[in-house]
């Protein structure tokens, strides 16, 4: 026997339906709510170690957001820079843990709103040492100039800090740079329990060695970089210093730095491309 519309068996059917397409409404609102937090979350977390514009760019292409978060052997070419201060040993043995941590929040605070500034990746930060990519995650054809106008920017901003922090806990100090060019592998490195994605190579290293090299006020930089600025038609006044010699290397390398006083003009940087 067959339902009457208005039969009670009808009117809990289509009051069946409703709440069933009520509850199918509220999932995917949820859903659609989870997935922008989510996103969010995902924006906060990447724009710790990228600038807000190359957050948003990663966040918008897919497949780059998918490959920085699952890859693990992306090899590409890009510019690697360290930061390191000088005498932060001793400045630490003459002031408080509490000033020792507010100077170093003031330090890694302005080092990275300069790469920020200038586009580039954070990708570490121990002790005093700031390590930053240029280029990677995302393809910059001017790369070099953005590290090397970055790395100015650091040095003369660091040394007005600098002096604030010579007035007002008598200390003195200083920092230096050091910038190499060159293939690395990008991609999260750790354990299941903890993974960090960050670069590594040759390159890296090199890297690091020019910084620890490099005096109070200096940034030095590699033949590579020294090659790609040539090419690119920039002159930066860079003086040739003696052949550095690197641990397992049968060769030194050969080492370029920018007097102190010497200031250049670049060109303004180029849109970004994605990788």
């Amino acid at each position: 026997m067959s339902a009457n519309p208005s039969s009670p068996y009808r009117l809990l059917v289509e009051l069946g339906q409703a709440a069933l397409t009520r509850m199918r409404q509220r999932n995917t609102e949820q859903l659609r709510s989870a997935e922008l937090l989510q996103l969010e979350q995902m924006r906060e977390t990447f724009r710790r170690y990228v600038s807000p514009r190359l957050a948003d760019q990663i966040l918008a292409d897919v497949d780059l957001r998918d490959s920085i978060l699952t890859r693990s052997d992306h090899r590409t070419r890009a510019v690697v820079m360290f930061a390191d201060m000088r005498g932060f040993t001793r400045l630490a043995e003459q002031l408080s843990p509490q000033e020792v941590v507010a100077l170093l929040n003031e330090y890694f605070s302005l080092l990275t709103e300069i790469a920020f500034r200038h586009d580039g990746t954070v990708f570490s930060m121990a002790g005093d040492c700031l390590m930053i990519g240029f280029g990677v995650p995302v393809a910059q054809p001017d790369s070099l100039e953005r590290a090397v106008r970055a790395g100015q920017e650091m040095l003369d901003r660091f040394a007005l800090l600098a002096a604030t922090w010579q007035q007002r806990y008598r200390i003195e100090t200083g920092l230096g740079i050091g910038i190499n060019e060159g293939e690395v592998v990008a991609g999260n490195v750790g354990s299941q329990a903890y993974m960090n994605y960050t670069i590594i190579g040759d390159t890296v290293n090199v890297a690091s060695r020019l910084c620890q090299r490099a005096r109070s006020g200096e940034m030095l930089f590699s033949a590579d970089v020294k090659a790609g600025l040539d090419a690119r038609g920039i002159s930066v006044g860079a003086m040739e210093l003696p052949a550095m010699a690197l641990r397992g290397r049968t060769n030194p390398i050969d080492i370029y730095c920018v007097p102190i006083e010497r200031r250049w003009q670049l060109a303004p940087p180029q849109p970004l491309l994605q990788a």
